[in-house]
């Protein structure tokens, strides 16, 4: 991948270019060391849920079918500019927590799976460390487009962070459904799970 990723048009920002190593299984690994890394799955689907809530907001906001009192709940009483002008805020909590959760793997996960395991694992671990790379980019690219929908609440600001937000959707599941089948063994042996 590119250094800077800045540069890159938005439809070239994939986690899905190039190979993606395949860790090797760990012979040793029991069945509780297999549970104990499913749990990272767990963690991702409370992710997931979150990005899937902003999906449904968006798409109600674009449908324009929905009364702004039926999105009051999510959007604190506002009216349709509002609740599009919400939007950056709305996904800015989302998206914090995911760059939070990447930070945590990097700082404690991966250095205490990097220790252990074999070249293989090693590989999928430095593509993840790629992978999270390029989703921070997305956040960092939603992030001013949430912050100029606020300022100008048009179709084509909306539209705009829309397909940011879907790029970054579609990354971050592709980026979980990777890391959790290669490392399910790894984090159980490794770290004796999360």
């Amino acid at each position: 991948m590119p250094n800077d990723l800045a540069t890159l048009p938005l439809d070239a920002l994939s986690v899905e270019s190039g190979v993606r190593p395949s860790a090797p299984p760990i012979g040793s690994a029991s069945d509780q060391q297999r549970a104990a890394g499913r749990q990272l799955a767990a963690i991702h689907r409370h992710y997931l849920m979150d990005l899937a809530r902003i999906t449904r907001l968006m798409e109600r906001i674009e449908a324009g079918d929905a009364p702004p009192e039926a999105l009051a709940d999510i959007v604190l009483h506002s009216d349709m500019s509002r609740n599009l002008s919400a939007f950056g805020t709305i996904c800015g909590q989302a998206c914090h927590v995911l760059k939070m959760h990447h930070d945590i793997e990097e700082g404690h996960m991966f250095p205490g799976i990097d220790v252990r395991a074999t070249e293989g694992i090693r590989a999928v671990v430095a593509r993840l460390r790629e992978e999270h790379r390029v989703i921070h980019e997305l956040l960092d690219r939603l992030a001013v487009a949430g912050q100029t929908l606020a300022r100008e609440a048009t179709d084509e600001r909306f539209a705009e962070a829309r397909a940011i937000y879907a790029k970054l959707f579609e990354a971050v599941r592709s980026h979980f459904k990777y890391e959790e089948t290669e490392l399910e063994e790894a984090i159980g042996v490794y770290l004796g799970g999360i």
